[in-house]
């Protein structure tokens, strides 16, 4: 006997899906405004700092007070992080995804109040974090906060209000839901169940919503990349793409060094490790103060061709140049991270794959395999590449970058290189990023 469409489909109206989206879209537009609010304050104080340090160079007495004052931030930052030092510290999505897996928990107010009071103060004086880190974790303790406190879940949905504060915390950070929601099942859940992903798009689009009320429709990392990379030069993107995948396991290695490495700083307490990266960040603003900071401002330098090129190293500047600004960024990135503060690897790998870009575009150029149109495309794809390989996230890179940039015309050539750099990762012993970070925290499974 056949079933009837009666028999099969539920009754009207009899669904619980109402019910799941209004918890999701709660934790989605709280998530939204927190962040926005957060990527506001840091895109004014970056503002100011591109303004004081020319002052500094021009009167070098104002370096005094200026030294004084990042000396007052590490001890004050120090004082808020350190009753909760191994949750707040970093980017904070190991410490969600050991929560996840049952190795960790959280209080949600303590961790969401630091996090974003210790990330303004680690990123806004210059240091080389991204905000996406803080934003994620901020979400994902938003989402446990209402679970807690507002709807009263059990353990399994207040764990999906978690997933959707993490995905929530992407996309507001980078104004990109698509990419919130594939970071949570390539780095967090790692299962794709169709109910519970409804639930997250919800929370990444009315977290959207609220950037977009903040900061408009532009795309967050806008830039204009017309026509098609040519497939005559399609036989660059492989070698590209083993280059991006060599160097991403440098940046896996040298970033899982760190923590061994400042351990052995006995006389300054880690709480206050900040203290090294806030006066050897100076001289770096002094030279350049763009180079600060995450920096999105520095990737759209990059495209315009601004970033200092002052310094005259012959006809190879144009590509000697970045090799000198990914070493300083490079270098800074990892010393700003590993000292005890709150702050994300996104943006400083995506500046880093941008530059890694400017340095395989121009010498391209240079030796005559494509006309310099091409320039941004490769910008474009180095960043997917690099940032996929180092998070071994290759679905949310390619769409990160699609979603940032606002265009889909390099989607081929995205997929070629962010591959090929995966598999290089792979071949040498990498694992993603954010993992290998949960597994050097040491975390043990928690007793119910």
């Amino acid at each position: 006997m056949i079933k009837s469409a009666k028999q099969i489909l539920r009754k009207p109206f009899s669904s619980q899906m109402s019910y799941r989206l209004f918890r999701a879209i709660s934790v989605g537009l709280i998530t939204g405004l927190i962040v926005s609010i957060f990527r506001w304050i840091i895109d004014h104080t970056m503002q100011f700092l591109y303004f004081i340090y020319p002052k500094m160079v021009a009167q070098p007495l104002w370096l005094v007070p200026y030294v004084i004052l990042m000396i007052i931030i590490s001890l004050v930052l120090g004082k808020i992080t350190k009753p909760y030092l191994s949750e707040v510290i970093g980017s904070g999505v190991p410490q969600v995804e050991a929560v996840y897996l049952g190795e960790n928990k959280m209080p949600w107010w303590p961790i969401l109040w630091r996090k974003f009071v210790g990330g303004l103060l680690a990123i806004c004086p210059g240091l080389m974090l991204g905000r996406e880190g803080p934003c994620i974790e901020m979400g994902a303790m938003i989402g446990q906060g209402l679970a807690e406190k507002t709807f009263k879940l059990d353990s399994e949905q207040s764990t999906e209000l978690l997933e959707c504060g993490v995905a929530a915390g992407l996309s507001a950070a980078f104004s990109a839901p698509m990419a919130g929601a594939m970071f949570l099942v390539e780095e967090i859940s790692f299962s794709f169940r169709p109910k519970k992903v409804v639930a997250v798009l919800a929370a990444s689009f009315s977290a959207d919503f609220m950037t977009i009320l903040f900061f408009g429709n532009r795309p967050c990392l806008y830039l204009p990349v017309r026509g098609y990379f040519p497939i005559y030069a399609y036989w660059t993107l492989p070698l590209i793409g083993i280059l991006l995948g060599l160097l991403a396991y440098v940046y896996q290695y040298v970033l899982l060094s760190l923590k061994p490495w400042f351990s052995k700083i006995k006389k300054i307490p880690a709480a206050y490790h900040s203290i090294i990266p806030f006066l050897l960040i100076i001289p770096i603003g002094l030279w350049n103060a763009q180079l600060l900071g995450g920096s999105h401002v520095l990737i759209t330098d990059l495209f315009n061709h601004k970033a200092d090129m002052q310094l005259l190293l012959g006809p190879w500047s144009l590509v000697l140049i970045p090799i000198i600004l990914f070493g300083v960024r490079f270098v800074f990135s990892m010393l700003s991270y590993g000292s005890s503060v709150p702050g994300g690897i996104f943006m400083p790998i995506l500046v880093l794959g941008a530059l890694l870009g400017m340095i395989c575009a121009n010498a391209m150029i240079k030796t005559h395999i494509i006309p310099s149109m091409y320039f941004v495309h490769v910008l474009v794809i180095s960043m997917a590449a690099y940032f996929g390989a180092i998070e071994k996230a290759p679905f949310t890179a390619i769409m990160l970058l699609t979603e940032m940039v606002g265009t889909v015309q390099q989607t081929l050539p995205l997929i070629i290189v962010t591959f090929v750099s995966y598999y290089v990762l792979d071949l040498l012993g990498g694992k993603p990023i954010y993992e290998a970070l949960r597994l050097q925290m040491n975390y043990k499974k928690i007793n119910s």
